[in-house]
């Protein structure tokens, strides 16, 4: 069976402070270097095969600190960045209201659609298979392509996707068995619980 571990990167200022991020290469903050820490230690005596990574900051030193713990290299792949949310990326929810009223929802921002992050995680996803197969791929990517991912190759996860965010390096698997990909673990951190 091939596995996919997706964990979303640590904790930003600009996670904390409500502003989308999208494409912006923001780093992680003190707090989402201590989570990574934290990930690396409860991953290291699992057996992982591959790391990927986004290649924005905040998913790649993410990714590093891991692959540091596991002894592995982390492979960067431009389809794994986060979706862009046009000229809303680095605003905050109160911006948006101050800027384009209480309607901003309803105008065109031009944020690439859920459709289209979809399309670039199951293109990643059918990669992964051809090249590794029966492998075990940890990939380290962003909420919103996690989220657009996981709805795109699991039906069962529609109702935990449905209100629930996806935690800052949360881990979430799938496996892949008889054509078809299963949730095996979902939004899971219980490596923040530990001190």
């Amino acid at each position: 069976m091939t596995v996919i571990g997706l964990v979303r990167h640590g904790v930003t200022q600009w996670n904390q402070e409500g502003r989308a991020q999208g494409q912006h290469d923001i780093p992680l903050n003190a707090e989402g270097l201590r989570q990574a820490e934290r990930l690396a230690r409860r991953l290291k005596d699992e057996e992982w095969d591959l790391i990927y990574s986004s290649d924005l900051q905040r998913a790649s030193r993410t990714a590093e600190i891991v692959g540091e713990a596991l002894g592995k290299p982390v492979l960067l792949d431009r389809r794994l960045r986060e979706k862009t949310h046009g000229r809303l990326d680095g605003t905050t929810l109160q911006e948006r209201i101050e800027l384009w009223g209480s309607n901003w929802q309803q105008l065109d921002h031009g944020e690439e659609s859920r459709e289209a992050v979809a399309d670039r995680g199951t293109s990643f996803f059918t990669d992964m298979l051809e090249k590794h197969e029966g492998r075990r791929i940890l990939v380290v990517t962003h909420g919103a392509w996690i989220r657009a991912t996981l709805a795109a190759l699991v039906a069962e996860l529609e109702t935990e996707l449905r209100g629930n965010d996806i935690s800052n390096t949360s881990v979430c698997m799938l496996g892949h068995r008889d054509e078809r990909w299963s949730s095996l673990l979902f939004n899971c951190t219980r490596h923040l619980e530990t001190v």
